[in-house]
């Protein structure tokens, strides 16, 4: 019979938590984009507002932060700084006037013809396959966990 003390609990490694190796790849990712960044004075919450915005130009703040996981007293101090470094423009919505559109300006627009952060594909070196399907499968987890929390 083997007793309470000689039984051993296995042990809790933060190397195996998922969340942890998510966590950890986000700032990496960080860590990657800051020197591309830091040449052109954005910081990563910038750049990301920026692609949303290269994606689909004139978007509500609202609109912006549902895309970006954002609340609007997070981001509009982000547009603030955009607008001021001339990426960006800010205004009210002529059908609401309680939403404010973002706009690219010029500057904004040559910006996201440039490609930032395309070079950090490799570095991953995920073949194009591998690198879709964990793109994937991280949105989903994402996705997933989002709904469980509305469950609550």
């Amino acid at each position: 019979m083997t007793s309470k003390t000689s039984q051993k609990k296995p042990a809790r490694k933060l190397s195996n938590f998922l969340c942890f190796a998510v966590y950890s790849a986000n700032l990496a990712f960080g860590r990657a984009y800051k020197p591309i960044l830091d040449k052109i004075g954005l910081t990563y919450t910038q750049y990301i507002a920026l692609v949303a915005l290269w994606e689909e130009d004139d978007q509500t703040v609202s609109s912006l932060g549902e895309k970006l996981f954002l609340e609007s007293n997070t981001l509009t101090p982000i547009l603030k700084k955009l607008e001021v470094m001339g990426f960006v423009t800010r205004r009210r919505a002529a059908a609401d006037e309680r939403q404010v559109v973002v706009s690219l300006t010029d500057k904004g627009k040559q910006l996201g013809e440039v490609g930032i952060g395309n070079n950090l594909v490799p570095a991953t070196r995920l073949a194009p396959d591998e690198f879709a399907t964990l793109q994937q499968s991280v949105v989903a987890l994402r996705d997933n966990l989002i709904e469980s929390t509305k469950a609550r």
